[in-house]
C-alpha cells in the first residue's frame, strides 16, 4: 500500500531509510547491532547483539535472568521461538495457599530464564558470526563502564524503594546506595565474568554449569527451590506462528502462552465493524478499537496459559464465527465493561533488525516488572525475572500456578507478511499496552495508510483491565468528552509509561523505513 510520508504528530525523530537497520530503547545498544551488521553478520546476528547488550546498558528493563520470544524471516519462511521459562518443578497451587495474588518479588516469582538459551538456539540456526562475537559490546560496556540515558535513570530512580529488601540488589545496582543519574558512569558488577562465561559455553554455564550452580546454591540459601534439574531441563520451543488477515495483510504473532492472539481476536473483531467510516484520531474510530481490545482481553483473561493446559485450540478463538459473535456485542454509542485479568508489567526491551539480504527479525525480552524480582545472584549480574507473578491463584483456571509450567506472558513479537512477502517487524513494549500498542500500530499503518514513523509519534489510547481510560497528551478535548459521553471511564492522570515503546522495520522496494518510538531513548540506525 502507499504510506503518507507526512509526519502530523509531534515528535523529536525522523525515520532512517537504509538497506541495513537496526531499531530499539537504547541508543548504544542499537548501535552495537549496527557494528555487527557492518562487520558482515547477518540480522540476526545483530538482533542478538544488541538484545545481549540490552542486558547492561538497560537493566531496568531486562537482564541476563529473562525471558525473551522472536519471529524471523530468513528469506524464505517465517520461524517462531518461545524462548520462556517453566515454573520450578516443587511449585503447586498448596505453596501459595492463603494468597490472594502470586508474589512479585522474592524467589515466590522466579521462573527459570529463557532468554540465554533462546540466544544460542538463535544464533545456531540462523546466525552468520561466531555465537562469541555477539557478546563483545556487552562485555565493554560491562568492563569500562556505561553512561546512564535520561529515561533508563529515572526508571532506575524507582527502584531503591522497591527492592530494599534486597542487599544483593543494591550491591549490583546501586553503587554508593543510590540509582545512577543521566550521563552518569555505571560499572556493573560481574557482569563482564557472567557474560564471558555464557559466550564461551554457548549458554550451557547458564543451565548445567558454574553459574547454574550459584544460582541453585543462592535459591537454597535464601528460601527458594529453584533446582539443578530445573535449569538443565529448560528448553526454548520453536513454534508456528499464528495469522489473521487484516486489510489484505497477514499479521502474525506467537501461540499461547503469549497474549499474541489477543491482538488477533481484536483485529477479527474490528472487520466487522465499520471503522472505514471514521477518521484517523476520531472518537468513533478510538471507541471502535478500544471496544474491540476489550473484549478480546476478556477472553485471552479466560483461556491463554501454557499451550499444554489450555482448554481450548487457540484456533477456535480466531474462527470467523466466534469473532463475528464478539463484534455483535460492540455498540458505537455505548461503553462496556467486559472482565479482564491481565497483568500489568513494566520491564520490557524490543528491536527490531533487517538486513540487504531479506532476513528481518522481531525480537522481544523481559525482566516483567523493571528490574524483576529483586533476586540478584551474588556477584554475577544476574538479576531474576519475576514472570512467575503472571500465574494466577483461581483453582481451574487454565493458567493456575503450578509445577513446570509457563506462566501467561504479556510479552509479543509481531510481524506483518503481504501476499507471501515480508513487510514489516514490529512492536510496542510495555505490559498491559502491547496488544494494544500492536492493534494501533496495524489500525495507523494499514487502515490509514500512515507511516511507521508517524504511527510511532502518534498519540496513544491505554484501557486499564478495570476498564479505565487513558488517552495521551494530543488528542483534543473534543474527543475526551465524547467518549465519556459514551460512558468511558477516563482518568485526568496518565503516566507517560503507560503508553509503552514501538519500534518498527518496514520494507521499502531497495531498502527499510525504520522507526523508533520518541517516548524511549533509543533510536533506529542503518547503513
Amino acid at each position: 500500500m502507499d504510506l503518507d510520508w507526512k509526519f502530523p504528530y509531534p515528535s523529536q525523530r525522523m525515520p532512517v531509510f537504509a538497506r541495513n537497520v537496526v531499531a530499539t530503547s537504547q541508543p548504544l545498544a542499537a548501535q552495537a547491532g549496527l557494528q555487527m551488521l557492518a562487520r558482515g553478520g547477518n540480522a540476526l546476528d545483530a538482533a542478538l547483539t544488541a538484545a545481549i547488550a540490552l542486558t547492561v546498558v538497560e537493566p531496568t528493563s531486562n537482564g541476563i535472568g529473562s525471558d525473551c520470544f522472536a519471529i524471523v524471516w530468513d528469506g524464505n519462511q517465517l520461524h517462531g521461538l518461545n524462548g520462556s521459562g517453566r515454573s520450578p518443578r516443587a511449585w503447586s497451587p498448596e505453596r501459595f495457599a492463603g494468597l490472594d495474588r502470586m508474589p512479585q518479588f522474592g524467589w515466590d516469582a522466579v521462573t527459570v530464564p529463557g532468554a540465554v538459551d533462546a540466544w544460542f538456539a538463535l544464533s545456531r540456526r540462523f546466525g552468520r558470526r561466531p555465537f562469541a562475537d555477539l557478546f563483545e559490546p556487552a562485555i565493554r560496556y560491562a568492563t569500562d563502564g556505561f553512561l546512564v540515558s535520561p529515561i533508563t535513570a529515572k526508571k532506575w530512580s524507582m527502584a531503591p524503594d522497591l527492592y530494599r529488601d534486597f542487599p544483593d540488589f543494591a550491591k549490583t545496582f546501586l553503587p554508593g546506595g543510590r540509582a545512577p543519574l543521566p550521563g552518569e558512569l555505571f560499572r556493573p558488577v560481574g557482569f563482564a565474568a557472567t557474560l564471558k562465561a555464557i559466550a564461551e559455553t554457548g549458554g550451557d554455564a547458564f543451565y548445567r554449569g558454574e553459574l547454574a550452580e550459584r544460582i541453585v546454591s543462592f535459591s537454597r540459601q535464601t528460601g527458594g527451590v529453584l533446582s539443578a534439574d530445573d535449569l538443565a531441563e529448560h528448553r526454548s520451543d520453536w513454534v508456528q506462528t499464528l495469522s489473521t488477515d487484516w486489510r489484505g495483510h497477514a499479521v502474525h504473532e506467537l501461540p499461547p502462552n503469549g497474549q499474541g492472539l489477543t491482538v488477533l481476536m481484536a483485529l477479527g473483531i474490528l472487520k466487522h465493524l465499520a471503522l472505514d467510516s471514521w477518521p484517523v484520531d476520531s472518537p468513533d474510530s478510538l471507541h471502535l478499537q478500544i471496544e474491540a481490545m476489550k473484549a478480546a482481553f476478556a477472553v485471552a483473561g479466560r483461556h491463554i496459559a501454557d499451550p499444554a493446559w489450555m482448554t481450548l485450540d487457540p484456533a477456535e478463538l480466531l474462527s470467523d464465527s466466534f469473532l463475528t459473535y464478539l463484534a455483535r456485542s460492540v455498540r458505537i454509542d455505548r461503553a462496556s465493561f467486559p472482565s479482564s485479568v491481565i497483568l500489568p508489567d513494566g520491564g520490557t526491551v524490543y528491536l527490531s533488525a533487517a538486513d540487504q539480504n531479506g532476513m528481518m527479525v522481531s525480537f522481544i525480552q523481559s525482566n516483567y516488572n523493571g528490574f524483576g524480582s529483586g533476586i540478584v545472584i551474588p556477584d554475577t549480574g544476574i538479576s531474576m525475572q519475576n514472570r512467575g507473578a503472571g500465574f494466577t491463584l483461581q483453582p481451574g483456571h487454565p493458567n493456575c500456578v503450578g509445577g513446570g509450567k509457563r506462566p501467561f506472558h504479556t510479552i509479543i513479537p509481531g510481524f506483518v507478511m503481504k501476499d507471501g512477502a515480508p513487510l514489516m517487524s514490529f512492536g510496542v513494549m510495555g505490559a498491559h499496552m502491547q496488544a494494544q500498542g500492536h492493534l494501533q500500530m496495524m489500525t495507523r499503518i494499514f487502515a490509514y495508510g500512515q507511516n511507521p514513523q508517524a504511527a510511532a509519534d502518534a498519540p496513544r489510547w491505554y484501557v486499564a483491565e478495570d476498564s479505565v481510560l487513558s488517552l495521551e497528551a494530543g488528542f483534543g478535548p473534543d474527543v475526551r468528552e465524547e467518549l465519556k459521553r459514551r460512558g468511558h471511564r477516563l482518568t485526568d492522570e496518565a503516566a507517560t509509561s503507560l503508553f509503552g515503546g514501538a519500534q518498527l522495520v518496514y520494507c521499502l522496494p531497495d531498502g527499510y523505513c525504520a522507526a523508533s518510538d520518541p517516548r524511549k531513548d533509543g533510536q533506529a540506525v542503518g547503513f
